[in-house]
């Protein structure tokens, strides 16, 4: 959840990185009492997210930078759109500048590519979730972004839910124990509240696990053909995730097989930040 005290604290740490004792260009250069007016123009058509990380960017650097933005986390934009101004200091804008703009199009590049697999899958009813393959201590502003272009959460971290992969099998299942008996023991050992899903890679591995009484199966790199058969098996008895060797490409046709969540781990580790601008011009004192 993307909460204001969270928020500063990650633009506080990026502008700490970039200007650990200052910035001594804007310093050297421009005068203490020049005032800059600036426009984030958007140079290429996307979906906006991290406005409020921008926002932030500036008000941490100088709480006297006014920040207006003309469109809001999710909307749309064409190349040549103006979203948003940027009033103050010419020292601080230049000094925020750079942190803020890596947030807004970096997180504007997740939520436009999100939006693009959300509508390559319209009308399925699969619904595309994100992964915990985030950038490290920017999982917050990242899954915002997959939101912002219409995308869904997976489980936060691994304290939200129980998710038993490949590995955990492997060590569940050594010499040769049951695995469907071992999953019931996991069962009995987690609260009546927790969501428990379990991986499976073959598809022998379906009916042994769903007598485990999971609440979601989730079938990794199956072919499109394999993953018919999985729903079919399942049969509507749990959640079917469909994860691994999804992209613009593939992810029609895995929806179209019947599975309710499609988990795309591009989303936020493959996804290009969107091209915008900050135009400043300086008004001398």
């Amino acid at each position: 959840m993307l909460t204001d005290s969270r928020l500063d604290a990650v633009v506080s740490a990026a502008l700490d990185e970039d200007a650990p004792w200052g910035d001594i260009t804007s310093t050297a250069v421009l005068p203490a009492a020049a005032q800059a007016q600036a426009t984030l123009t958007a140079r290429e058509p996307g979906v906006l997210a991290g406005s409020e990380a921008f926002s932030a960017a500036m008000r941490l650097t100088d709480a006297t930078i006014t920040v207006d933005f003309a469109a809001r986390d999710g909307d749309r934009f064409d190349a040549g759109d103006e979203l948003a101004r940027v009033t103050g200091p010419a020292r601080s804008v230049l000094t925020g500048e750079r942190v803020g703009l890596n947030f807004v199009q970096r997180m504007s590049g997740i939520a436009t590519l999100t939006a693009r697999f959300v509508a390559a899958v319209a009308g399925t009813g699969a619904r595309i979730v994100d992964t915990r393959k985030t950038t490290p201590g920017l999982r917050m502003l990242e899954r915002h972004a997959v939101r912002c272009g219409g995308g869904h959460n997976h489980r936060y971290s691994l304290s939200d839910a129980v998710l038993v992969k490949d590995n955990h099998l492997a060590v569940l299942t050594a010499g040769g124990r049951d695995l469907t008996e071992a999953l019931r023991e996991v069962r009995k050992r987690i609260g009546h509240t927790t969501h428990f899903e379990v991986e499976v890679d073959r598809i022998e591995q379906i009916e042994p696990v769903m007598a485990a009484g999971v609440d979601t199966i989730m079938f990794d790199n199956f072919s499109v053909d394999q993953l018919r058969e999985g729903v079919a098996l399942v049969a509507g008895r749990a959640l079917i995730d469909a994860s691994g060797g999804v992209s613009l490409d593939t992810v029609a046709a895995i929806a179209a097989t019947g599975v309710n969540v499609i988990s795309v781990g591009a989303l936020t580790h493959s996804a290009r930040a969107i091209d915008l601008g900050l135009d400043i011009r300086i008004d001398a004192p």
